[in-house]
């Protein structure tokens, strides 16, 4: 185990040095490359930083406005015959959208059920197992300015559904309660 953390501390720096040896060995003006692409970054920030607001801005007024429990409690009856804990809904849903928004709700059930209850479990599970599907297309896909996605989307609100599945699934064969 020591052997796997001393690795993994150096994994880094020795990426770093990796670079720098073979800029030098191709004859690279490292530093130059460098700024440019700074330089590159801070415009990309630049271009997608309304679609972030944006996001921003959608975030806070579902969760301020309690649309989030408003809907949880309209599907209530479907999530109780699946056996999906209701109390997970907003998470789901806000998980779509905002990874940190949905950090705050998952340690909003940590406080309620505890990291080690089944909720618990669930919800960490469920994190690892999907993804910011609408924040990460708008901000990828405006990046390089990609207007048409064809099936990007379905596909990965598809694998969203598979991932939220598999987390109520596997908590159950690994954690019955």
């Amino acid at each position: 185990m020591n052997y796997i953390m001393a690795l993994s501390n150096l994994i880094i720096p020795l990426t770093f040095a990796v670079i720098i040896l073979y800029g030098y060995a191709k004859n690279v003006d490292l530093y130059d490359n460098f700024i440019e692409g700074a330089k590159d970054g801070m415009q990309t920030v630049i271009g997608i930083l309304p679609t972030i607001v944006g996001l921003m801005v959608a975030v806070g007024i579902l969760r301020a406005s309690g649309a989030l429990d408003i809907f949880s409690g309209i599907i209530s009856p479907l999530t109780s015959r699946l056996g999906y804990p209701n109390e997970a809904v907003p998470l789901t849903l806000m998980r779509l959208v905002s990874s940190s928004a949905s950090t705050g709700l998952l340690l909003d059930l940590f406080k309620k059920y505890g990291p080690d209850s089944f909720m618990g479990r669930f919800v960490s599970i469920m994190m690892s197992c999907t993804e910011t599907v609408f924040y990460t297309m708008s901000v990828y896909f405006m990046s390089v300015k990609i207007t048409k996605t064809r099936y990007t989307l379905t596909g990965a609100l598809i694998a969203n559904v598979a991932g939220i599945a598999a987390s109520l699934v596997l908590t159950n064969i690994l954690f019955p309660s």
